[in-house]
């Protein structure tokens, strides 16, 4: 199983809204010949660590690809780029993030590719509440854990919620 975060809380001015880039960036992973298996609802989402930042609109989808996780990345990046991010700083507001979550139960720590699974989902409610509705039989490959285990271990701090349809 392979999955990947979306988010957003900074409009654009092609796309519009943080749930209409976020939409618009999965039908571009997919024209980039990644296939788009299911997704999650979209959740609304506390900025992490606690700012002044608008929300964010997330979700996490299961891909099907035959692109190794460092091309998977590359395909991410450059959405991200023609979508109109530029990383500054970590944890600023942003008008588009795709994040590449897990890929099977690969297990790596490369720093000069992706780090597998990412280093932080566990501890982030916007990426667990949608992946656990997604995958509710999932388990974290390096640590075993159950995706309720997790769950109910998130820090009180993390709050999201289903956007309302």
């Amino acid at each position: 199983m392979i999955l990947i975060g979306v988010g957003s809380n900074l409009p654009s001015e092609r796309y519009g809204s943080p749930l209409e880039t976020c939409r618009a960036a999965l039908a571009a992973v997919g024209a980039a010949g990644v296939t788009i298996k299911r997704r999650s609802r979209w959740y609304e989402s506390a900025p992490v660590p606690p700012s002044g930042q608008p929300w964010f609109v997330n979700a996490v989808a299961e891909v099907a690809t035959d692109l190794p996780p460092e091309g998977l990345l590359a395909v991410l990046h450059r959405i991200e780029e023609v979508f109109g991010r530029v990383r500054r700083e970590r944890n600023e507001a942003r008008i588009l993030d795709l994040d590449l979550l897990a890929y099977d139960d690969l297990v790596t720590n490369n720093p000069s590719g992706p780090v597998l699974p990412h280093p932080r989902m566990q501890y982030r409610a916007f990426v667990l509440l949608p992946l656990a509705e997604l995958a509710p039989g999932w388990r974290h490959p390096v640590t075993g854990a159950g995706i309720a285990d997790l769950v109910a271990a998130l820090p009180p701090d993390q709050v999201a919620r289903p956007v309302p349809a």
